[in-house]
């Protein structure tokens, strides 16, 4: 599966899914920001709250992903 990001303006969340992986454990590692875990303890989903006071300027419907 290709990873997925997937934006809510209403939540006003950014959520990265890196694989499709069953989530068993989810952690908050920082205010607003949420880490899930599969079973192996991998990293598998990236969501981060509150994008609007993370960045105020930011402008969702121009966000781009640059593959390095």
């Amino acid at each position: 599966m290709p990873m997925k990001l997937h934006i809510d303006k209403e939540a006003d969340a950014l959520y990265l899914r890196l694989d499709d992986s069953t989530i068993v454990e989810s952690e908050e590692v920082a205010p607003g920001v949420v880490l899930d875990y599969n079973e192996s303890n991998q990293v598998v989903g990236i969501e981060m709250l509150y994008l609007s006071k993370r960045s105020p300027n930011l402008n969702l419907s121009t966000l781009e992903l640059i593959k390095a």
